[in-house]
């Protein structure tokens, strides 16, 4: 366990420290800042009322879920694994007494670290950007329901971040690993139309999860199948992706 923990912490200040981070916080709060000049923008143009400080986290976390988010992931996590296999110092890392598995596991845990501090980031100041709008529609049951959605949105990205490793394993570019990534993104939002019946089972139906968590009705076994179902995905890629790292010669 200490191995890991060191290792983990090492992977942390190294995404900390990396332009990437601060590019993505930056393009999030820049969504927010947007989106309320878009919301200002509707309430004054056409005397609407817009969304009100609890629509509005939601709003922006729609939004970056199908954009800055995903892209974000991608970049962190080819960078994460794909930059040390270019500049050969991925050797070096090894050396230090923690196994492969743990190593790998580290890499993991602090891009889903990353992920989840982003989500916060976002919430926060997109909450704060609500009560700037409208603060008079804050409850605390509104605030728990926008928690909830922001930290089960880490889920899919999970998988999502599984996806990348998986090919980063394959491919030796990581050039080529991001428009591939990209590309498949592009084509699952494509099927998902295409076979809307059967939508649920592709990955990028499932970072619109959170929706089901705040519909009245609450859908406790859709729920359930769903995060099986992530579940199943995220262990059925870290299986394979592990194993092609395990068999890499570094």
């Amino acid at each position: 366990m200490g191995g890991f923990k060191a290792a983990l912490i090492n992977e942390v200040e190294k995404l900390y420290k990396k332009k990437k981070a601060l590019v993505a916080v930056i393009i999030s709060l820049a969504f927010i800042v947007i989106g309320q000049f878009g919301v200002i923008g509707v309430r004054s143009s056409f005397g609407l009322r817009g969304v009100g400080s609890m629509e509005f986290p939601i709003l922006i976390l729609s939004l970056l879920v199908k954009t800055i988010l995903p892209l974000f992931t991608a970049l962190i996590t080819i960078d994460s694994f794909s930059a040390e296999f270019s500049q050969n110092t991925m050797k070096i890392a090894l050396t230090r007494p923690v196994t492969r598995l743990k190593f790998f596991a580290a890499k993991l845990t602090a891009i889903l670290i990353f992920i989840l501090a982003n989500l916060l980031f976002s919430m926060i100041f997109s909450i704060i950007g609500g009560l700037l709008l409208d603060s008079n529609s804050f409850t605390l049951q509104g605030f728990f329901r926008i928690l909830i959605c922001y930290l089960v949105t880490l889920l899919p990205m999970m998988v999502f971040a599984m996806i990348i490793v998986f090919l980063i394993n394959i491919i030796k570019s990581g050039v080529g690993v991001f428009f591939v990534s990209i590309l498949l993104f592009i084509v699952f939002k494509g099927l998902e139309i295409i076979f809307s019946r059967y939508s649920g089972i592709f990955f990028t139906s499932m970072m619109s999860w959170y929706n089901l968590w705040i519909i009245s009705t609450f859908p406790f076994w859709k729920i359930v199948r769903q995060f099986m179902m992530m579940c199943s995905y995220s262990i059925i890629l870290f299986t394979i992706s592990y194993y092609l790292f395990d068999k890499k010669e570094f």
